[in-house]
């Protein structure tokens, strides 16, 4: 709280210094006129200590760590082969997205969208049937689950993984906006609808000036009055997103707690230190570390002794948070995470901030070469990169737009290649023919480029799946009883804040 503090100090101070120039500037030591000076052309250097952190995140501290399988392979699937890797820091929610969280998100699209886009809020709402098995009544899950107040402090699930990114932009720019509100460049503006609603990037690009309360930051530059906040300005916060595979595992084990020196002398199996599932501290002894299923029939124990206090899932704060301050990194609910499931992706990714997934995009442009208007719900289109038409061909470090397949899963690689009868000389065949013949999916297969990897254990999983190197796997449009989701963001400059 006390950085957070310092952090809104810091921020306003940016804001106010460009009301007022000191009458003594700063030099620039690399041509010698000054910063901030309108006499100069009014080029700016803002006050800058740190990145806020954004509400309901934490630091996580980046470094190395081994990825991988630590406990024994059970299923035989080899697909988490141990390796080093580094990871840069990063922040990520203290817990999984909870229903009332997520219920503040349909609220909003609601009301701004359903009068004419009600698409919108209709793709957005869980699958609450995910509760449904032909052989057990639970029904009241599929009723009151969601929307009961009873339940509001509990993770959502039915949320699939493209759900899951909507949340994620969403936040962004709902964070975004009451930073600006807080500045005093913006009022309190309810009556957004469609696509007059704030969006971060479409306000970076002057595309968006609903519910300004001032025209903006004075500009030093003498042929302008006033500007939207930019990026150079460090008061708007990097995009809530998903946290990658890598990232997700290395704050579930929380190491830094088990650091002497550069050494890290304990290797955990799980988010706690030891090799047991319930707690070994006097005051706590024999206490139910997690939310899992502890065996054949049991959910949670006896009457009286319950072993978590959990049938299906527990309030998000429910259980001892890691060395992090990360709260149900093991059981509860399993958690989407950003990559595409490949089983041989530790052996072929990067060791430094590895990720399978990446399609590059760009903004698209009009006719006379600036950024196109915005689409009918606020936001910016966006394109996938062109090998002609954005001059890949000279790159060195990527030549495509989709690189998912990059190394592992080309179609061309597949033994049905160039055959009569293949499709591939078929006018018609596309890239879901295309995986269908690499992975023969939906035959002896259920991978493809929308197969998204889930971390972690359930509510209704056994101990193993508590292991942080454990992988499973689901296509991104479907959706479980069992998995939720925790939102990260990138941490911008120094990777362990202030005073280092």
């Amino acid at each position: 709280m006390k950085l957070q503090k310092i952090n809104l100090i810091f921020v306003s101070l940016a804001i106010t210094s460009l009301f007022f120039t000191s009458c003594k500037h700063e030099q620039s030591s690399t041509t010698g006129w000054n910063y901030n000076d309108p006499r100069n052309g009014g080029f700016q250097k803002v006050p800058y200590l740190e990145q806020e952190t954004g509400p309901g995140l934490v630091l996580i501290e980046g470094g190395r760590f081994t990825m991988g399988r630590v406990e024994q392979e059970v299923n035989y699937d080899w697909n988490n082969i141990p390796r080093t890797v580094t990871v840069s820091s990063f922040y990520m929610d203290e817990t999984e997205v909870s229903n009332f969280a997520y219920l503040e998100y349909l609220y909003w699209l609601d009301r701004v969208f359903s009068l004419d886009y009600p698409e919108v809020y209709k793709k957005a709402v869980p699958d609450t049937l995910v509760w449904r098995s032909k052989l057990a009544y639970n029904e009241p899950y599929v009723e009151y689950y969601l929307r009961h107040p009873s339940y509001r402090d509990y993770p959502v699930v039915g949320v699939n993984w493209l759900q899951a990114n909507d949340f994620c932009a969403w936040r962004t720019d709902r964070v975004n906006e009451i930073i600006l509100i807080r500045e005093g460049l913006f009022e309190h503006y309810p009556n957004q609808i469609n696509e007059d609603n704030f969006n971060t990037e479409a306000y970076m690009l002057g595309q968006y000036e609903s519910g300004k309360r001032v025209d903006g930051i004075p500009d030093l530059d003498p042929n302008k009055e006033f500007r939207n906040v930019k990026m150079e300005d460090g008061i708007l916060l990097p995009k809530y997103r998903l946290p990658t595979e890598a990232e997700w595992e290395y704050a579930a084990y929380g190491l830094i707690g088990n650091t002497i020196d550069e050494l890290i002398p304990d290797r955990k199996l799980y988010p706690w230190n030891g090799h047991a599932v319930r707690n070994s501290n006097e005051k706590y002894i024999g206490q139910i570390l997690a939310n899992f299923k502890r065996g054949r029939g049991d959910n949670m124990g006896v009457a009286g002794r319950l072993n978590d206090n959990a049938d299906v899932t527990a309030p998000v704060y429910a259980y001892w948070p890691n060395d992090y301050g990360l709260y149900n990194m093991a059981g509860n609910v399993s958690e989407w995470v950003m990559d595409v499931y490949r089983p041989l992706s530790l052996e072929d990714n990067d060791d430094f901030r590895p990720f399978r997934g990446n399609v590059y995009q760009t903004k698209e442009l009009d006719e006379d070469g600036y950024i196109a208007e915005k689409d009918s719900l606020g936001r910016i289109k966006y394109r996938d990169v062109d090998t002609e038409k954005d001059n890949l061909t000279d790159r060195r470090n990527y030549k495509s737009a989709d690189n998912i397949d990059y190394l592992d899963g080309h179609w061309e690689s597949s033994v049905y290649y160039g055959e009569v009868g293949a499709g591939t000389i078929d006018s018609d065949f596309d890239e879901l023919d295309k995986q269908k013949q690499m992975y023969q999916f939906g035959e002896t297969s259920l991978v493809n480029d929308r197969a998204r990897v889930y971390k972690g254990a359930s509510w209704r999983d056994r101990a193993y799946w508590m292991v942080p190197g454990t992988r499973r796997y689901l296509t991104e449009e479907q959706s479980t009883s069992y998995i939720g989701f925790r939102c990260a963001m990138t941490r911008v400059g120094s990777p362990v804040g202030l005073g280092y």
